[in-house]
């Protein structure tokens, strides 16, 4: 048996590519599917089985596309649903691949229909692949149901684990959907694969009693919040979606992008953030590069057209595409050098280190605090007089903020502050950011509870 895990950065996803005996499955497809073809050809092998865990909301899959390039056949979960592709895999339903066994384990909670994998050699649990299910230290979100259904998922979800899945030997292998970082979870950590045993050992959910464990994932649910694009993926996949390869993103120059901002056009600045604060395109959206997946989705509109300015726009593109954002122009041709060359208006953002915000309040500066970390990071370490506003709830509560007052806004690193100045300067207002984030902050004025003042 050969197994190959295909990793997709930005949103954590993982799928699989199953081979024996010259017969490959592919678990969980995302949608630009080249990968999985390219690599069964170099094999020698042939796709002959798409399998889907479970209707995916944060990414678009790309089990139809597959399907076409390969004629393999598509099972999907989540039977109740109106697909308009593939067959309904039934409980217990056992495919055969090369000489293993796969069968498939109705797991309900992530989704109503939600489907784990289990391999078996030579009749034997081997590994499981386990979807949103459960992931090293987590478990899936529950809040993806109708309205109301939280309770109801949550429950769903701890019996699918103690009922269904730790019935079986602790040795067995788990190869869940995402790593750390996905919107999936809350808490997944940084191993690759996990097993029964570990699980049932290491992971905080697991030690907890039923009515505990659907409290815990009921208020994690209303703390994590959903991304706006959710639904619409959602849509993307009971229909099917494809990937357009458009080739190479074409460079587009500053009188182009004068016409497609003219048009309503957004600009996208993946760069880092010490570039997107030095100087930038007034009113781009900064969302740096290694935080598309994370945070794309809350801030673009579905039918925004972009335009990137990036040091790599044929990922970025990528990236954006598997998310759904389609409608992408071009990228800025030259950077913002070329933009300032033409003689083009550019932003730049104030920034200030944690010791220097320290001392303006010190010196009795009049400004607002803005704290837009997590609930979590906060209560962890908290900075005293800081507004709290956690950057998803931002664009929502701008006007609670004070206009007399200049902001600063403080997070762990200045990463997120970086985008939430540019929906602040979008919207109107100036504002500085800080970078050094906690590890910086010092100052008897400014006390950081939880860490020892430096």
């Amino acid at each position: 048996m050969f197994i190959q895990r295909i990793e997709s950065p930005g949103l954590a996803h993982w799928s699989y590519y199953l081979e024996d005996d010259g017969e490959a499955f592919v678990i969980d497809a995302r949608r630009d599917v080249a990968v999985y073809a390219d690599l069964a050809r170099s094999r020698g092998a042939h796709i002959t089985t798409i399998l889907e865990t479970h209707r995916n909301e944060d990414y678009v899959v790309g089990s139809v596309e597959l399907a076409e390039r390969t004629g393999a056949l598509i099972y999907h979960a989540d039977s109740e649903l109106e697909y308009s592709y593939g067959t309904a895999i039934e409980h217990k339903q056992r495919l055969l691949i090369g000489s293993y066994e796969l069968d498939a384990l109705l797991t309900p909670g992530h989704t109503h229909g939600h489907m784990c994998y289990l391999l078996r050699e030579s009749g034997s649990p081997w590994m499981l692949f386990s979807g949103d299910l459960l992931f090293a230290d987590d478990v899936g979100r529950t809040d993806l149901g109708p309205e109301g259904s939280a309770v109801e998922f949550a429950r769903e979800l701890y019996h699918s684990l103690h009922d269904m899945v730790f019935m079986l030997d602790e040795h067995t292998i788990v190869w869940p959907a995402h790593g750390a970082g996905s919107a999936c979870g809350s808490a997944i950590s940084s191993r690759p694969y996990s097993t029964l045993g570990l699980e049932r050992a290491l992971n905080p959910l697991l030690q907890l009693e039923e009515s505990a464990f659907v409290e815990q994932m009921v208020e994690r649910s209303a703390r994590i919040g959903r991304p706006p694009y959710f639904t619409r993926m959602e849509r993307m996949n009971l229909e099917g979606s494809r990937f357009d390869e458009r080739g190479v993103l074409p460079p587009l120059s500053p009188a182009r992008i004068d016409e497609l901002l003219d048009d309503g056009a957004l600009v996208v600045d993946t760069r880092d953030a010490e570039c997107f604060l030095a100087a930038h395109v007034p009113d781009s959206l900064a969302i740096p590069s290694s935080m598309l997946g994370a945070w794309a989705g809350w801030f673009i509109e579905a039918d925004a057209h972009l335009i990137l300015v990036s040091e790599d726009p044929q990922r970025d593109m990528t990236e954006l595409s598997r998310m759904g954002f389609d409608d992408v122009h071009g990228y800025m041709g030259g950077g913002i050098a070329a933009w300032e060359v033409a003689g083009r208006t550019v932003a730049r953002t104030h920034t200030l280190d944690t010791p220097g915000v320290c001392r303006r309040l010190d010196e009795g500066a009049v400004l607002r605090v803005l704290d837009i970390r997590t609930a979590d990071e906060v209560e962890k370490l908290h900075i005293e007089s800081a507004q709290h506003i956690t950057l998803r709830e931002l664009p929502e509560r701008l006007d609670e903020l004070t206009p007399e007052e200049p902001i600063v806004i403080f997070c762990g690193t200045g990463r997120r502050s970086t985008i939430a100045a540019s929906l602040l300067e979008r919207a109107g207002r100036e504002s500085e950011v800080v970078l050094g984030g906690t590890a910086g902050w010092s100052s008897d004025r400014c006390p950081l509870r939880g860490v020892d003042s430096a």
